[in-house]
């Protein structure tokens, strides 16, 4: 099996493919900015659950968020999990660096 990941900037998410195919297998939703990617929801259809579809597109999102210079957010909790079981890419994580409290 094959998985393509690919950024659809106009529906603002990552899509995954399979072998070539049209359908979408799964999708990763963000809200981006010139400095910062969120990622917000992740989504993998039923028929291909379990086979790393999920995997792929969050290793391929944030291997271009990388590539690109951004901090990333992850307020999808299947993003926040992979990260902590992927400690190397735990350098993107977005840092609050505000010295600014109440």
């Amino acid at each position: 099996m094959t998985v393509k990941i690919v950024d659809a900037p106009e529906a603002r998410r990552y899509e995954a493919r399979v072998d070539g195919g049209s359908e979408v297998a799964g999708f990763s939703e963000y809200i981006r900015t010139e400095e910062l990617i969120s990622f917000v929801h992740t989504e993998v259809a039923s028929a291909y659950e379990g086979r790393g579809i999920g995997s792929a597109l969050v290793r391929a999102s944030l291997d271009e968020a990388r590539a690109a210079g951004l901090r990333v957010l992850a307020t999808c909790p299947f993003y926040a999990g992979w990260i902590d079981r992927h400690p190397e890419y735990a350098d993107l994580l977005y840092q609050n660096r505000s010295r600014v409290s109440d």
